[in-house]
Parts: structure tokens; C-alpha cells; sequence
């Protein structure tokens, strides 16, 4: 049943407030005066769709100039936001994984997860979510992060914040440039090349911008490239406590095959069928520490290797002097092929006495012994080894109408087309029933050669028998015949518009009032096809699955900003913001958001804010359907404390429940007079969400499930013996999903000369405390402040900064930055004796030199100068470089 429209007292003052104000705009005479169509200009996004530069809004907004993205050449506008301490780190070079998520680009305000983090170009949602990937950076103008819930003014999803792309809709003339880049190690390899063209016509009436970028990135590839990152996993050393150690491969399973039964236990294959004894380094459970263990850390890439283009083009024109019309069109593929991970029998591979590829010294010591089978592991690296052959395309049409109406009033409205595939082939994987015929081998008696028992009781069956005795052994008919290709073809389409219209309608003692209301609505759907290889669940570890879904919504929006009191003592500019939002879902109904609001300078220069903000989210199409992600981790299982490796699927979940946000922001600002350029800033956030929707750790759900929630036992998989087998982690509701903490700010800007060369100086520094990030699944509370090094938590560091100085001059720049990471856990969940991690301190150094009186520019950078090492078991840490010391050089031309 769907639920009803409840009125929120708020909600009443606000569109009480907007029919007088809509009353007032109806009956005003126009007095533009010389007002033009070309000041139009996107509103700053802020908290607030009312755009006022003489309040200071009621929510902390961080502003981020075109010049700051480039000052570590980071490849891409997220890589460049994940270093800022606002931000959980998720993907770029040095925080990657190569799952089939591998090369997004999302970004993660508060920790809270990308998809409360909502991405808006131009104040307008993007059809590929929340991937920075798909937008040129060269085209951007600046990009406005607004560091607290925002569901009222901007829609659901903006629990975290909003982070809004302008783009530099003004640029005339022609810039191109080109970049390489390696780690210290030779790896890593990326070259970059980008271009864009901006274009006055029809008298200045239009304007044309066309702009693009292509990158490819050799990725590391294997994780044990990294000594610190791969082979390394947590085991059991007894009394309930863990340790994290290096050089872990399997036990159960050997490269060439391990006899893991009978009188040959222990004994492993040779390529030639012969034995030899396998070294055991120390073993616990299906796992060992040292020895020849195998492990896919030796094959799978650590940072996925990508190429990706991304072009957009837009185009503006003023229709008549009150009324401009825009046109927008983006297109970005990302795509490349590289190993994934493996699909290895472990502990799991029965042959009998009569098979006919079993070495004969083998069988005579199986009949001596009285034995007829043989329990084999073996690691299947020399059975087409899997690949993930990848695409994702996004493309993205978009109209949009800005004009002026009666006095001063500006309406908008727009509608954009998107859609966003995502294209996966991982040919290499084992069929269950081929695999099943091919090993049951045995000698044909009319020929004396192998063949499958299958097709020795029915023809018919083409069947092709399999050696699996020794590295090499198969052939590659025998491995064409028992694998295959799992296939996804996914489409997600994103219909949007909006309307809306603002303005200031009267005049009070202490100012203006602004209003804006309008209207939105959008219809996102989904439509994931598999092969039929998939559709009959034909493969033994994973298949693809086939999805299909979608909702819409309708939303109506209103906010209002009034100044109660100016210039007086205390009081130089008081104002209280309200706004409201009606959303309606055809899943699961409607559900309201707001915003209350008070801002105040209580004397020049020193300002202050508070809010309060209830916000919403409901399940987006990911979360409702998608299967998004499958991949292999070694955790823990409590019942018997062995690490295992442990298959993980991650999918939606249509019963899930919207997640409401209570949030608070409270600050102060002070830019001294006295000091020119010199600005602090401190921010208090408090944001409390229910019904969270979120996907677990799979470590978090094996302890959660331990500690008696049987939902979450209910995602764990095992087989007759009680060994785990699949773990889901597919989105879920929890109770309670909470942080707060507070964000620092210290920046300062002069004229000053370096060398004899006038320029300007600029320092800035960003620091971010977090006394809590925590989640409750009505069981039991998670703390996760401090729990920074497992790659698959939530875990945020308790301080995280970043501090830069710079200067630029017509003729050079230089910069340095320090990006600071307290001490902290490796997963403080967990009683692993060696999980601790120090503090970590990086340095980053750039330099620019431009020639051709400012035409042509020659930069290099250094990232992680002093080449600090990831701690132990960093792989796919989301805070720590694995790279190492990064050189990146590169030219840039404009005209």
C-alpha cells in the first residue's frame, strides 16, 4: 500500500511562504532594465538552490577551482577529490581493486558510501551515478562540494553531500595538453592526452565548447608485484587471536595437482606426471604461510589496468534577450582485458583407480593400498586462466531553457537522456557438467585411448577427456571443451527534468527575500541480459544474472531565505533559510525532506551557521536489482577460526526499505580584516541515518551473523561440511548508520615574489576529525573510527589532512603538498596481534614552467616523494599508496 502525503509543520510555513510569494511575482511589472539573457550563469550549488553571495549558506560548501584539481596532475576529477579529507578514498591508480567495479571513479563524502554522495554536472544529475570517469576534466571550470546532508534542495541521495561539476561554459580559444607517468618501480605506466575548443558565433549570441581526454593505464599487475599487498592475509595463531602474515597461498590445492588423500598424501604433480613432495610452509586450515602454496595474488592485477575516453560537447544560444537555450551531449567508454581470478579446485577434485590419464606409478601405490580414489587440489592456472574483458559506456543528451520573467524572476527548465552500459566477457571459467564428463576419463577398450565414460555409454555425447596430472598436462581441446564464457550486457537509462523558478519578491528592512520552488521527476530502469551460458546457471563459480527494474519519481520542492536582521551589533547580517521536498516513489511511496537554517556575521569578517536537516534516501537501481559485483577474499569464520578464500556476490535486494538522515551542521568562519587573504573555518556535522541501506564487509557479516543475526547467517553458504562456500553481500537494511566529527580549514592568499618574479602565494590546509562512524544492526554496535586498513570495511581514519602551499607566476609554479593519516588498525574487528598502523605522512612536489608568454606550458610532479611504503596487508586499501614514488611529466598548450 502506498503511504500517504503527511504535511510537515515546516513544510506548511515554506509553501505558504511560496504562494505568497508566487502571488507577488504574478502581479509584478517588468523593470529588467538592462538586464540580459547573457548574465545568465549556472547557480552556485550549494545547500541551497537560492543563490545569495552575501549570505553565507547555511551549510558548509567547499569550493574547488579548476587550478587546485590540476596540482598533483592526478588523472581524473575523483582521484583528485579522494585526497581531500572529506572523503573516503574509493578508486584511482593508487586506491584501485579489479573486481568487476574496477575503473569507476565514485566519490564517498563522510564515509557514509558512494551512493550517498550525490554527482550533479551543472546542477543536473548524470546518468552514470556517481563515476567522475565520464566527465573531461579539461572542460570543468570548478567543482563545489557541499559537505552536509542537502535532500531538500537537490533530491535523494545527497545524505553525505553533493559534489556539483561546473564546467567552463565560457572558454574561447584552444588548450590541449599531454602527460606520461611511472611509478619508481617502471609500472604503472599511463599516458593521458586531452583537447578542448570553445568557440563565440551569431555575434556573440552563441557559444560552442567541444572537449575531450583519452587515457590508458598499465595498471600493477600481479598484486605480489607489491610485497606488502599480495600473499598477505590474516591466520589464526590460536586462543582466538590472529595474526596478519606474508606469503599465503593455498594448502588445499597445488599448482599441477596435490594429493590431499591416501598413501600419497602430500605428494604433488610434476609437468611430467611424476611426484614430488610438496612444501608445506605453516599450515592453517586451507591455508599456509611460506612454502609453494599457489595463490591468485601471483596472477590478478592489484590496480586494474583501464583505458577510457570521455569527449563532451555543449552549445549555447540566446534566443532573444530574456530567454537562452542549451544543448549538451556526453559520451565516455572505459574498457580493457586483463586477468581476473582464477577458478581452482580446492579440495574438491575426485578421480578414480581406472582413470586414463593417471601416471601408472600413481595407480600401482593406489592398488597396493587398497585404494581406489584419489582427492586431488589443484590450481588451475594452465586452464585458460580467466580474463574480464570489459566496457562501460555512458552517454548522455541533455536540453535545457534558462530565461527571465516579470521583475528579476529566473526560471529554468531542462530534460536529459541518459544511459549507461556496462559490458562484461570473463571467458575462462570451468562448466560444471563438461568438467564433471572430462575428468571421469577412461580407456576405451576398442582403441585403447582416452575417452570420457559419458560418451563411452552414449556416443552421442562429445565428450573430450581431460589430464589433470601435472602443470601442462591438459590439452587445449580438452580446455576449450570445459570452459566458457560468462556474459552481462547491462543498459541503465535516466530520464530527468525539472523546472523551477526563483527569485527575490519583496524587500525587507534587513534585505531581500528569496524564494525558488519547481517541480522535478525522473525514471531510472535497468535492463541486464546474460549469456545462455549464465541463464542456465551452467558455470561452476559464479554466472552472470539476469536483472530488470525500474521506478520513478516526482518530486515538488520549495525554499525560502529570509534576512531577519542587519547591522546591528551581534547582528551585522542574521537570516534564517528554510526549504522543503515532496518525494514520490512508485516503490515505496512518499517521503518528505527539509532543511532549517540560521546564518549570522556577528561582526566583519567573523560569520556563523547552523543547521538542521532531515534527508532522504531511497534504493537506487544497484541496490533494488544489480548483481555488481563478484570476487574472491580470504575472511575469517568464526565458527572454527580457519581463513578460508571464500567466493563473494554482491546484488540488490528489492524489499529494501527507504533510510532517513537527521543531520546537523554548526560552524564558525572568520576572514580577519586586518589579514587580507587570510581565512579559518571550523565545522561541526552530525549526521545520525536510519534504515541504512548498505552492503556489510564480508568479514563484518561472518562476526555479525556470529553474534546471533540470523538475517546475516542466512548470507553465508556452506557446504555438508560446514566449510564456507559463498558469502552474500548484497544489499541489506540496517538499524543505525551514524558519524560525526568536524572539519578544519586554514587558508591564506597574497601577492608575493619567489626569484625575483611577482606571483601569488597560496596556502591552504584541510583537516578532517571523526569521533565516530558507526553501524548498528539492532544486535550490536560497530565502531569503525580507526579501522582503516581492511579494504572491504567501512573504517575511517580518526584524522585525515592535506596541506598544500603554492606559487604561480605568468613565468613558473611551484607547489607541495603533505597528505597526513593518523595511526590507526588494521581492522580493529578482528583480534589480529599485529594489526596496528602508525601514522603516515605523505609528500607530493610540481612544478610548471610556462614559455611563449604563457602559451605553452612544461610541468612535471612527484607523488609520494619520500616513497613510503604501504603497511602489511594493504591491498586495495582505500587511504594507502601501493604505487610507490610516482613521476609524472607532461606539456600544455593553449591559444
Amino acid at each position: 500500500m502506498r503511504k500517504p502525503l503527511p504535511l510537515h509543520p515546516l513544510t506548511l510555513c515554506v509553501l505558504a511562504t511560496l504562494a505568497v510569494s508566487a502571488n507577488v511575482q504574478a502581479q509584478a511589472k517588468d523593470e529588467s532594465g538592462d538586464r540580459k539573457v547573457s548574465d545568465l550563469s549556472a547557480v552556485s550549488v550549494s545547500a541551497s538552490r537560492i543563490d545569495r553571495p552575501d549570505l553565507v549558506a547555511p551549510t558548509p560548501t567547499l569550493p574547488i577551482s579548476a587550478e587546485e584539481l590540476k596540482l598533483d596532475a592526478r588523472t581524473n576529477i575523483g582521484a583528485a577529490l579522494n585526497d581531500l579529507p572529506q572523503f573516503r578514498a574509493t578508486s584511482s591508480p593508487q586506491t584501485t581493486g579489479s573486481n568487476t567495479g574496477a575503473g569507476n571513479a565514485p566519490v564517498d563524502l563522510r564515509g557514509l558510501g558512494i551512493s550517498r554522495t550525490l554527482v550533479l554536472q551543472d546542477g543536473r544529475r548524470i546518468s552514470s551515478d556517481n563515476d567522475l570517469n565520464t566527465i573531461p576534466s579539461i572542460v570543468v571550470k570548478s567543482v563545489d562540494v557541499v559537505t552536509g546532508g542537502a535532500s531538500a534542495a537537490w533530491g535523494s541521495g545527497a545524505v553525505g553531500g553533493v559534489v556539483n561539476i561546473s564546467l567552463d561554459h565560457d572558454f574561447v580559444g584552444f588548450k590541449a595538453g599531454a602527460q606520461a607517468g611511472q611509478s619508481t618501480y617502471s609500472d604503472v605506466r599511463e599516458k593521458r592526452f586531452e583537447a578542448a575548443w570553445g568557440s563565440d558565433f551569431a555575434d556573440g549570441r552563441g557559444h560552442f565548447l567541444i572537449g575531450g581526454e583519452f587515457l590508458d593505464n598499465d595498471g600493477i599487475v600481479p598484486r605480489s608485484a607489491r610485497k606488502r599487498a599480495g600473499r598477505w592475509s590474516t591466520l589464526s595463531v590460536g586462543n582466538g587471536q590472529y595474526k596478519l602474515m606474508p606469503d599465503v597461498g593455498f594448502s588445499d590445492a597445488g599448482i599441477g595437482g596435490l594429493i590431499l588423500s591416501g598413501s600419497l598424501k602430500g605428494k604433488a604433480f610434476n609437468p611430467d606426471g611424476s611426484l614430488r613432495d610438496f612444501d608445506y610452509g605453516h599450515v592453517v586450515g586451507a591455508l599456509m604461510s611460506g612454502g609453494e602454496g599457489p595463490s591468485n595474488d601471483d596472477y590478478s592485477p592489484l590496480s586494474a589496468p583501464q583505458k577510457r575516453y570521455s569527449v563532451l560537447a555543449s552549445g549555447r544560444y540566446d534566443l532573444n534577450d530574456d530567454v537562452r537555450l542549451t544543448a549538451e551531449l556526453r559520451h565516455s567508454r572505459m574498457y580493457n582485458n586483463y586477468i581476473w581470478f582464477g577458478d581452482h579446485n580446492r579440495n574438491n577434485l575426485d578421480v578414480g583407480i581406472d582413470n586414463a590419464f593417471l601416471p601408472q606409478h600413481v595407480r600401482d601405490a593406489m592398488q597396493q593400498a587398497g585404494e581406489t580414489t584419489l582427492r586431488i587440489g589443484r590450481f588451475n592456472n594452465d586452464i585458460n586462466y580467466p580474463h574480464i574483458d570489459f566496457e562501460r559506456k555512458t552517454t548522455q543528451a541533455t536540453l535545457a531553457l534558462d530565461g527571465y520573467v516579470g521583475d528579476g524572476w529566473r526560471w529554468s527548465a531542462y530534460y536529459s537522456h541518459g544511459e549507461a552500459e556496462a559490458n562484461f566477457d570473463t571467458p575462462g571459467f570451468i562448466l560444471r557438467d563438461a568438467w564433471a564428463n572430462a575428468v571421469d576419463s577412461v580407456i576405451d577398450p576398442a582403441t585403447g585411448k582416452p575417452t570420457c565414460r559419458v560418451t563411452l555409454n552414449d556416443p552421442s555425447v562429445a565428450c573430450v577427456p581431460i589430464n589433470l596430472f601435472g602443470e601442462g598436462a591438459p590439452s587445449q581441446e580438452a580446455i576449450d571443451y570445459v570452459t566458457g564464457t560468462p556474459q552481462q550486457r547491462a543498459k541503465t537509462t535516466l530520464d530527468v527534468f525539472g523546472a523551477s523558478l526563483r527569485g527575490e519578491p519583496w524587500e525587507l528592512p534587513a534585505g531581500a527575500v528569496s524564494v525558488a520552488f519547481g517541480v522535478e521527476g525522473r525514471r531510472e530502469a535497468i535492463d541486464q541480459r546474460v549469456g545462455a551460458l549464465d541463464a542456465a546457471k551452467a558455470f561452476r563459480s559464479f554466472n552472470f544474472s539476469a536483472m530488470k527494474g525500474s521506478f520513478n519519481v516526482k518530486e515538488a520542492f520549495g525554499e525560502v531565505l529570509v534576512p531577519l536582521v542587519k547591522d546591528v551589533p551581534g547582528f551585522n547580517n542574521l537570516a534564517v533559510s528554510a526549504a522543503a521536498r515532496i518525494s514520490d516513489y512508485n516503490t515505496t511511496g512518499s517521503i518528505w525532506s527539509w532543511k532549517l537554517g540560521f546564518t549570522n556575521e556577528f561582526f566583519d569578517g567573523f560569520r556563523g551557521r547552523i543547521a538542521r536537516s532531515r534527508d532522504i534516501r531511497s534504493a537506487n537501481l544497484g541496490e533494488l536489482f544489480t548483481t555488481t559485483t563478484t570476487g574472491w577474499s580470504y575472511v575469517t569464520d568464526p565458527t572454527n577460526n580457519q581463513t578460508v578464500y571464500a567466493l563473494s556476490n554482491g546484488g540488490g535486494n528489492p524489499g529494501l526499505r527507504p533510510e532517513t538522515a537527521d543531520t546537523w551542521t554548526a560552524g564558525l568562519s572568520w576572514s580577519p580584516r586586518a589579514v587580507e587573504g587570510l581565512d579559518f573555518s571550523v565545522d561541526y556535522f552530525n549526521i545520525e541515518i536510519k534504515d541504512v541501506i548498505t552492503t556489510i564487509g564480508l568479514q563484518d557479516i561472518l562476526n555479525r551473523c556470529a553474534a546471533g543475526n540470523a538475517e546475516l547467517c542466512s548470507r553465508v553458504e556452506r557446504d555438508p561440511a560446514g566449510n564456507i562456500t559463498r558469502i552474500v553481500s548484497s544489499y541489506t537494511n540496517l538499524s543505525q548508520y551514524k558519524t560525526d566529527g568536524v572539519d578544519l580549514e586554514v587558508s591564506y592568499r597574497r601577492d608575493a615574489s619567489l626569484f625575483g618574479v611577482p606571483g601569488r602565494l597560496r596556502l591552504r590546509t584541510l583537516g578532517t576529525w571523526i569521533n565516530s562512524l558507526s553501524t548498528d544492526d539492532g544486535i550490536n554496535s560497530i565502531e569503525y573510527v580507526g579501522s582503516q586498513g581492511y579494504a572491504f570495511g567501512l573504517g575511517v581514519p580518526k584524522w585525515r589532512a592535506v596541506s598544500s602551499i603554492a606559487f604561480d607566476s605568468d613565468l613558473f609554479s611551484l607547489n607541495a603538498r603533505a597528505r597526513y593519516l593518523s595511526a590507526g588498525d588494521y581492522d580493529r574487528t578482528q583480534n589480529i596481534v599485529n594489526n596496528h598502523i602508525g601514522s603516515f605522512l605523505y609528500y607530493d612536489l610540481g612544478g610548471a614552467y610556462r614559455v611563449a608568454e604563457g602559451k605553452v606550458e612544461l610541468y612535471a610532479n612527484i607523488n609520494n616523494v619520500g616513497n613510503k611504503q604501504a603497511p602489511i596487508a594493504a591491498t586495495f586499501s582505500p587511504y594507502y599508496d601501493v604505487v610507490g614514488r610516482y613521476y609524472t611529466a607532461g606539456v600544455r598548450v593553449k591559444f
